[in-house]
């Protein structure tokens, strides 16, 4: 993304008119969930400029600088606009504090999306000249239909031989819907079927309903028909090496959601608790692995691999020692094998189907699944988490205790 100069800084900050800007003199009170909408709505960009929209942190309305402390602080409250999951799918911005008009001021610039329409808590904002506003529905088919011009990420791209029945309406309409969108924009009656299908990227459009990618792993009544790769092996070995005899093994396979589900269930049956009534006063309760770090190597393994050109499942491999989740598809991105697991090194192979791993409440912030893991494997007494990258996949194992 270029960076602004300076001279295009000023001309935003000082055109009061201009859609392409917003103010604000601190960030207090309600400006938190303003500088939100601004930033769905710039990512949105309904007039169509391509170019980056401003949000400009201690200024006043007429451009003049408000005398706001610019504090290391500040930029990372700003900053956690992109990955608190409140606006999806995730906006591309950056944060900096720059010197306008002989003061400090903290500026948000937001990149137009590639996927939009984009939501803030269940609400599509857009800019109608200065202001701020909640596209209706013409403006919501306008946003669809500029999708379908961009440069697409592979987990919305159409699958030819599927078809608009090969989802599962009920789905979409009583779990889905009600989670991603607020009670207010459900309740209006100017939207069909094939338009929110297409508003939550599940098709290509209201008028060619062919079903994508992302619609077939969250919506699919047999996913695995259209992408065989897509499914979760699990194996519980007993024994150190893959030749010792498999005393429970299934193929998971189903809805992103149902796999996720059974995987988890299936984990827990085999992370059984052992209760220690003889070292300490109180009865102690401890399992093998925590269950939460298991929980977030399993959706990071979900949410990262390759879905594209290749049948490869994950495979969950549970030994006497440890278990081995082993994910399709290397590093992505900004992600490399050096940097691999490092705070703040962050891309995202699939954004839509974080959007909707969001929206079913598996992901509750993004950037912070392997802190997690880490922090609840030490919490547990367990050997660090060790990952083993290369071109093709991303393998996590997590030993058992001591």
């Amino acid at each position: 993304m270029p960076r602004l100069t300076n001279d295009e800084l000023l001309a935003l900050l000082n055109d009061t008119e201009s859609d392409r800007a917003e103010r604000k003199e601190t960030f207090k009170g309600d400006v938190p969930k303003k500088a939100r909408q601004a930033v769905c709505a710039f990512a949105n960009d309904l007039p169509g400029y391509n170019q980056p929209g401003v949000l400009f942190i201690g200024a006043k309305d007429n451009g003049d600088p408000s005398n706001l402390e610019i504090t290391d602080q500040l930029l990372l409250s700003l900053a956690d606009m992109k990955t608190d999951g409140n606006i999806l799918p995730l906006p591309v911005l950056t944060v900096e504090k720059r010197t306008l008009k002989g003061k400090d001021i903290a500026v948000v610039t937001v990149i137009p999306s590639d996927m939009p329409p984009v939501k803030y808590e269940g609400r599509i904002w857009i800019r109608t000249g200065p202001r701020r506003s909640i596209a209706n529905a013409q403006e919501e088919r306008v946003l669809n239909e500029k999708r379908r011009y961009k440069n697409l990420p592979f987990d919305i791209y159409p699958l030819p031989t599927a078809r608009l029945s090969d989802l599962s309406r009920m789905i979409f309409e009583s779990e889905y819907l009600p989670q991603a969108f607020a009670d207010d924009v459900l309740e209006e009656n100017g939207r069909s079927y094939g338009e929110r299908l297409a508003s939550c990227r599940m098709i290509v459009s209201p008028e060619d309903t062919t079903p994508t990618v992302l619609g077939l792993l969250a919506l699919g009544k047999s996913p695995q028909d259209f992408l065989p790769g897509a499914y979760i092996q699990f194996l519980r070995i007993d024994g150190t090496e893959l030749a010792d005899p498999v005393i429970d093994e299934e193929e998971i396979n189903g809805s992103i959601v149902d796999m996720l589900r059974r995987t988890e269930e299936k984990l827990k049956a085999h992370n059984r608790s052992a209760v220690d009534i003889t070292s300490h006063a109180t009865h102690l309760i401890s399992s093998p692995y925590p269950q939460a770090a298991l929980q977030q190597i399993l959706y990071n393994a979900v949410l990262h691999r390759t879905y594209e050109s290749t049948n490869a499942p994950i495979r969950v491999y549970w030994f006497n020692d440890r278990i081995e989740i082993n994910s399709p598809g290397g590093p992505y991105g900004n992600v490399t094998p050096e940097n691999f697991g490092q705070p703040g090194v962050t891309d995202y192979r699939n954004p839509n189907i974080a959007d909707v791993l969001k929206t079913f409440g598996f992901i509750q912030a993004f950037g912070r699944g392997i802190a997690t893991a880490r922090r609840e494997m030490d919490r547990n007494g367990n050997p660090p988490l060790e990952f083993e990258t290369n071109q093709t996949a991303v393998v996590c194992l997590l030993r058992g205790k001591p």
